[in-house]
């Protein structure tokens, strides 16, 4: 009698726990509109500058390029023997999941911009079957890169530190934006984990826009 009153106690704990975390599952996700990435319900307040870069293909990359799309936005560079080919993967990932969709795009900006050419960027994308209708990755102006990283993306965490304009780049952030130009999620792009609650975080960006 105790035996089947402890399996009756257990299993109505556990459809309550169930309808709990039913009930306060995520409808809507917040803003990030500082560098403390703070989340802000209802309060869009930062949003991407405006870029122009250039990509594998040579071609120009623009908020245009990404003008009502949900994208997901990185930093690397190609000679990067750190987290640069966890990070890649997990992007490349990324397209594969998402390669039928085109609301989702990608974004990967170098932060070393003097090695990293139009055809050494070519030469990566091949090596990572990058496919260039999805998945963008940009050289340009160096200064014009740490700038959108470091008060666009609010990339570079050694920066906040130190203040100094001319240290170098390197973040493991992957950066959510929607598609308004709206940043709603931040996640370290080397942690399958992380990467599994950004899938998550665009379904219901997904939802919440339409």
């Amino acid at each position: 009698m105790r035996y089947y009153i402890l399996i009756v106690f257990v299993f109505i704990v556990t459809s309550c726990k169930h309808k709990q975390e039913e009930s306060n599952e995520v409808m809507k996700l917040p803003y990030f509109n500082s560098s403390d990435f703070t989340p802000e319900w209802g309060k869009a307040r930062h949003k991407i500058p405006e870029f122009s870069f250039t990509n594998q293909e040579g071609e120009t990359v623009t908020n245009k390029t990404y003008e009502n799309k949900i994208y997901i936005a990185d930093f690397f560079f190609a000679s990067c023997p750190g987290i640069c080919p966890k990070l890649t993967e997990n992007m490349s990932n990324l397209q594969e999941v998402y390669k039928n969709d085109e609301d989702i795009m990608l974004l990967s900006h170098t932060v070393m911009p003097w090695k990293d050419s139009i055809p050494v960027l070519k030469k990566y994308a091949q090596k990572n079957h990058v496919n260039v209708k999805k998945w963008h990755l940009v050289t340009g102006d160096k200064d014009a890169l740490y700038k959108i990283a470091r008060t666009g993306y609010f990339a570079d965490e050694d920066f906040i530190k130190t203040q100094d304009e001319s240290n170098f780049i390197h973040t493991e952030n992957f950066i959510l934006i929607d598609k308004k130009g709206y940043i709603r999620g931040v996640y370290n792009g080397t942690l399958e984990i992380d990467v599994d609650r950004l899938k998550r975080h665009i379904k219901i960006l997904k939802r919440e826009e339409g």
